[in-house]
């Protein structure tokens, strides 16, 4: 009894799914939204802005790494699926290197300065765009499609205008890339669900919660049609089944991630409501990355035995 083991931190279950898989399978859920955004806004060659912002999340985390002498992690995926989330996060007209600069941001400053895959405080991608938003909010928030300028149907639906929402579901309107086809993104969700990716605890939460909020607080009750324009737009959809559940940035344990969506729903309904913008889903889930700590301290399970719970 008087030998000494070593215990390492969890999880303690071997599995043979590795990071490289789960990447692997979150970048071919994105296809789906990627090709319909390259397609949709095809005149304004959405296509060059989704490769130079994803090849330069790669490039960067690779000069990174070489630079300071670390093992080169760019087989690992994080990288493109950085890179991918970005851009489909951005408007498709913004020219090709501010998506290179908001890629070298994520990749350097949001994650590689702070450890690494595995050790970032927030979504890099969303703190990219954030980033991005603040230094050239003219530019993010200048949309187009089909060649004609104009709101999204978010904005114009915040401003008391009737939309289509027939339209926002299939993803024929003014928006980021990747954020316009509901279609597209559900059934990316739908394949990390049956993978064993993610589950439904935070996106399902987090949208129920949406919901509940805006039929209280939105002025119009439980109408059916401004419910969903308000689920089909902002990026909701895309923020809600492939950013909120960040492994890194989310909680672990299951009443935590009951307790995260939750906070994204009501933060959500907070600034499109409320605030001055139409959308509100970025800043919804960076600061709920930032109060993971907390509320992986307040939903630990406790423990039973000695020094435990009695």
């Amino acid at each position: 009894m008087n030998e000494k083991y070593n215990v390492s931190s969890s999880p303690h279950i071997r599995d043979k799914v590795t990071s490289s898989n789960i990447m692997l399978y979150v970048v071919i859920a994105l296809l789906p939204a990627t090709f319909f955004g390259i397609w949709n806004f095809r005149h304004e060659n959405a296509w060059i802005l989704v490769v130079v912002t994803t090849a330069a999340a790669v490039l960067s985390e690779y000069l990174y790494e070489k630079l300071m002498h670390k093992p080169i992690t760019i087989n690992d995926f994080s990288a493109v699926v950085t890179g991918l989330l970005l851009a489909l996060n951005l408007p498709p007209t913004l020219p090709w290197w501010m998506g290179v600069l908001g890629a070298v941001f994520a990749i350097i400053v949001v994650k590689q300065l702070f450890g690494g895959l595995g050790q970032n405080f927030m979504n890099p991608a969303l703190g990219a765009r954030c980033f991005l938003l603040i230094c050239f909010a003219g530019k993010m928030t200048y949309f187009v499609y089909d060649g004609v300028t104009g709101p999204t149907p978010l904005a114009e639906l915040k401003a008391g205008e009737t939309v289509n929402t027939l339209s926002m579901l299939l993803g024929n309107i003014r928006g980021t890339i990747g954020e316009t086809s509901v279609v597209a993104i559900m059934i990316g969700a739908m394949f990390l669900i049956l993978m064993g990716v993610i589950d439904l605890r935070i996106p399902g939460t987090y949208i129920v919660t949406f919901v509940i909020f805006i039929t209280l607080f939105g002025g119009h009750g439980f109408d059916p049609q401004y419910i969903t324009a308000h689920l089909c737009g902002g990026g909701l959809m895309l923020g809600a089944w492939f950013m909120a559940t960040d492994y890194v940035t989310s909680p672990i344990t299951s009443k935590g991630k009951i307790l995260f969506g939750i906070c994204l729903g009501c933060l959500t309904g907070l600034f499109r409501l409320f605030g001055g913008s139409a959308e509100g889903v970025s800043y919804a889930i960076i600061i709920s990355n930032l109060l993971v700590p907390l509320i992986e301290k307040v939903t630990l399970p406790k423990p039973f035995g000695k020094g435990g719970e009695k």
